[in-house]
């Protein structure tokens, strides 16, 4: 697949999503951000275009692959759902997941995020079976589940929970943007 094609599968386009754009002004230029379960990489070029020095993560090779030539960003093919951490003792300046939902990594991710760091989620909540997948419980965040992870750790800068439609169809979602506790004060919030 040639830097420029669309993804045969996945997201609809490479368009990154309009909550992480406007909490991006959360991620200094030249941050070293984590893109978790990248794909195609919509949210690594993003953060890239923006200066940011970006590790996309990814089980998935061909869909790495098609970063090979962005300026600014590195990949590695990584099992995130296996038994160890695979970036254990690494620390970034942001973390990015969207549209992905492994429990188990919810530690390691806020062990890896710098103390002033930003933490940029968004994925499918309790609910969403009703449009389709995910309907799985396991991949479905519970009412509040975002708050509660970031509770005593972080700062939460900007939450939401409920049907959203994104690219064309209704989903639940769950999105919250928080800095680390050490982030300087008062935050400057999106228009």
């Amino acid at each position: 697949m040639s830097v420029s094609s669309p993804p045969a599968s996945g997201h609809a386009s490479l368009s990154p999503s309009p909550w992480i754009v406007r909490y991006a002004h959360l991620v200094a230029a030249g941050a070293r951000l984590l893109d978790v379960a990248s794909g195609h990489g919509r949210h690594a070029r993003f953060f890239a275009s923006r200066g940011c020095r970006v590790l996309a993560v990814d089980r998935d090779a061909g869909a790495l692959a098609s970063l090979a030539r962005v300026a600014g960003v590195e990949t590695a093919v990584v099992d995130l759902e296996g038994d160890e951490w695979p970036l254990a003792g690494e620390r970034f300046d942001a973390i990015v997941v969207a549209n992905y939902l492994h429990r188990p990594l919810f530690p390691n991710l806020l062990a890896a995020l710098a103390d002033d760091g930003t933490l940029l989620y968004e994925t499918f909540a309790r609910g969403n079976e009703i449009y389709g997948r995910p309907s799985n419980p396991a991949f479905l965040l519970e009412a509040g589940e975002l708050l509660r992870v970031a509770e005593r750790r972080l700062q939460v800068v900007a939450f939401e929970e409920g049907r959203a439609t994104c690219e064309g169809r209704d989903r639940v979602v769950q999105r919250m943007a928080a800095v680390g506790l050490r982030r300087a004060r008062p935050l400057a919030l999106p228009p």
